[in-house]
């Protein structure tokens, strides 16, 4: 048994998003090796808790250290304000910390934050430095953009050229690569902006979900799509709307009844997307649940038929628990969710003309309505590709494959 120095940035028991990865990625970790992991201070009273409430064996083979740098270099951060910034000042101040407390391990695993652009700093722990998961969200074609404020536009080509910057231009950057005895990158666009060396990297999903259950008992006669995200451009609930739109006018009045699209979230947009449905004309088929605690909003979409997700982002978690609930996912032909499925589980819609993009997609609900023989094939089909792919416990398998590729003797 090796024993894993992990730090996790981000890492929390009872949250979403990054914080659940960082948490599952330790525990997975555990299946196999020890684990010291190394987070922010402000997650130790939620780790704490959650541990003393639900006691496992597991949790013998991990050892939590709490770390920040001094209050005075960090005073400026709020919430996520600023959290990129301070991330990449943890990371540079982790390894003199590290040795500060003397700590004995045979791998170092940068684990979260999950992107490929900022560099991380274990590799100077003189020991084998595995990097990843990592990725990014790619640039946002501006077609997707022109109905928001032009803040988004311009901020999302800030971004990008920040990225570019340190993909381009950072020492740091390229030393972590060339150190790294291996890569876990997320999805393919990472090699056209890192190096990946042959034999010492793979290509696969990062995010993945614990096994809810498949629930075949549906509401006969009815069809129900589900979206869930932060209302913010990235996500595309404009597409979602539109195109549901286009849908449901397509139908005869009776079957209008019988249709209906569930938005689960909130986000600065949400105005813009309450004019969307009454300017569409469809208030009585959508409803928007703003965030609800994680067993209700598994709820929600194990009563689903479809989860439609025309999100640019390079990942999505949601995608994953949508698989798992059998549903056929319908997506934009991307680095993130597009990967993340295929055409025997879900539909694509390549990057186009924003309009096309939506006929498209209304073009791939249809399909999923007026074929229940192809609908079933999809859910039975999105089953497998979760099991098989997207179980927490797969990622376990694959982290500890990782480990047993690493000469440890050097």
């Amino acid at each position: 048994m090796k024993t894993i120095l992990a730090t996790t940035y981000a890492v929390h028991p009872t949250k979403g998003s990054e914080d659940a990865m960082g948490w599952n990625y330790i525990l997975q970790i555990a299946r196999f090796n020890r684990v010291i992991c190394v987070t922010r201070v402000n997650n130790q009273p939620a780790i704490d808790l959650y541990i003393k409430n639900n006691p496992a064996p597991i949790y013998d083979n991990i050892r939590f250290l709490y770390f920040d740098t001094p209050k005075w270099t960090r005073f400026w951060k709020r919430g996520s304000r600023g959290a990129m910034v301070y991330y990449w000042m943890w990371q540079r101040a982790i390894p003199a910390f590290i040795k500060k407390n003397k700590l004995t391990f045979d791998i170092a695993h940068n684990v979260t934050f999950p992107n490929d652009w900022t560099p991380s700093f274990l590799w100077k722990l003189g020991k084998p430095f595995v990097w990843g998961p990592i990725g990014h969200h790619p640039l946002i074609p501006k077609q997707y953009l022109a109905p928001y404020k032009s803040s988004y536009f311009i901020k999302d080509r800030l971004t990008w050229l920040v990225k570019n910057c340190f993909w381009k231009l950072s020492p740091a950057l390229k030393k972590t690569a060339k150190k790294a005895d291996f890569i876990y990158a997320m999805n393919h666009s990472v090699a056209s902006k890192i190096t990946l060396k042959k034999d010492q990297h793979f290509v696969r999903p990062s995010v993945a979900t614990q096994d809810f259950g498949f629930n075949t008992k549906k509401d006969i006669g009815k069809f129900h799509i589900i979206s869930a995200g932060r209302f913010v451009p990235l996500k595309g609930f404009d597409l979602t709307l539109l195109a549901f739109a286009s849908f449901i006018k397509s139908l005869p009045k009776p079957a209008q009844h019988n249709i209906k699209l569930t938005l689960v979230g909130k986000g600065p947009e949400e105005q813009y997307y309450k004019h969307l449905i009454k300017q569409e004309g469809i208030i009585d088929c959508v409803e928007i649940i703003n965030w609800v605690e994680r067993p209700n909003f598994l709820e929600i979409m194990k009563q689903a038929d479809v989860f439609l997700f025309p999100s640019h982002e390079g990942a999505g978690m949601v995608v994953a628990e949508a698989l798992s609930f059998g549903l056929p996912v319908i997506c934009l032909d991307n680095c993130g969710p597009g990967e993340f499925i295929t055409s025997k589980c879900g539909i694509t819609v390549a990057h186009q003309s924003y309009q096309n993009t939506i006929q498209q997609l209304s073009n791939a609900i249809n399909e999923l309505y007026s074929n229940p023989r192809k609908h079933k094939q999809m859910s039975t089909n999105a089953r497998v590709h979760f099991v098989n792919n997207f179980n927490w416990d797969k990622r376990g398998d694959w982290l500890n494959e990782i480990y047993d590729t690493i000469d440890i003797s050097k």
